[in-house]
């Protein structure tokens, strides 16, 4: 028999493949919509983040109305198309990795989130009765922190909502910055610069949700008396982080950087090309190219690691 691997050595900064172990298949235990058994319930105890052993993972198959999401998510904005674009991969692949949640207390049957409530919407857009879970016994502290990870490492949260993700932790189990930096796999300074965009006013970081200005513009506010009247000048003239550091610091006209060129138009037939790989893809693809030597690249920009795994699917298959 072998030994589990040490706990102490399974810290979170190293991924959630550390914490759940391997993504090997897994042949799910399909459970009824009956109460599960005694005998296969599992014992009342709370684990840590750090405690979590892959060998301990049950894996099963449960109705989508048992899953219900997480008050700990960090994550608050579900973009739709993004939503849609994984639902779709979803239809034609499948959820390849399991939802991870726990029970519910005083609830029968009922389940709660912890890490794939993107997966779970999704699921339910294409109207899924069932979906793979992995079964956990977690306290609160370590809910809030896989929760956090999972979006970290999926690029998924906007800056403010990973730094309040941070600030809670903070503030309810007295985390230190520099626990959160091993916890979360992010220098010191990283938390540091992360925690400062909330001093800014509510409607700057309302913006960086938005999307319409950049977590490295709201930096560069940070502190400033006329943030919020930056932050629109931002916004109006669609100025880049280095025009705002000009802007902030020579309290003038933001400088125009002299190195940047203008792009040049593509051909029709490029520009048709793109239109039509983004159409097939559902993703947005550009192509650069020169027309000197016929060299160049395509691009294309994914929302989420589905929608990567979907593009290597198709192009193992060409």
């Amino acid at each position: 028999m072998s030994e589990k691997p040490d706990p102490k050595n399974r810290g979170l900064g190293r991924g959630l493949d550390a914490i759940f172990g391997e993504d090997d298949p897994v042949e799910m235990e399909d459970v009824s919509r009956e109460t599960l058994d005694e005998d296969q319930a599992e014992p009342e105890i709370n684990l840590s983040a750090n405690e979590i052993i892959g060998d301990d993972l049950k894996r099963r198959v449960m109705p989508i109305e048992w899953l219900s999401p997480c008050d700990f998510q960090p994550r608050k904005h579900f973009d739709k198309d993004a939503l849609e674009d994984l639902a779709k991969s979803i239809m034609m692949h499948g959820i390849l990795q399991p939802i991870v949640v726990r029970p519910m207390a005083d609830a029968e049957n009922q389940y709660e989130i912890i890490a794939g409530e993107r997966r779970w919407r999704a699921a339910q857009m294409m109207q899924m009765h069932e979906v793979p879970v992995s079964l956990q016994y977690l306290d609160d502290e370590a809910v809030m922190e896989i929760a956090l990870i999972e979006n970290i490492q999926r690029e998924d949260l906007t800056a403010m909502e990973e730094a309040k993700g941070f600030q809670e932790l903070m503030d309810k189990y007295n985390h230190t910055q520099e626990k959160l930096s091993v916890t979360v796999g992010k220098s010191r300074s990283y938390i540091a610069n992360s925690l400062r965009l909330l001093q800014l006013p509510k409607s700057v970081q309302s913006l960086v949700n938005e999307g319409k200005i950049s977590a490295g513009h709201a930096r560069a506010l940070v502190g400033k008396d006329n943030a919020e009247t930056l932050a629109k000048q931002i916004v109006a003239d669609n100025l880049s982080v280095r025009d705002v550091e000009s802007l902030v610091k020579d309290n003038g006209s933001p400088k125009k950087n002299k190195s940047s060129k203008i792009p040049k138009t593509k051909d029709v037939n490029t520009a048709a090309l793109e239109e039509e790989m983004s159409r097939i893809l559902g993703m947005n693809v550009s192509i650069n190219g020169s027309s000197k030597n016929g060299h160049g690249f395509v691009k294309i920009d994914y929302k989420s690691l589905d929608q990567l795994d979907d593009v290597l699917h198709r192009l193992s298959k060409v």
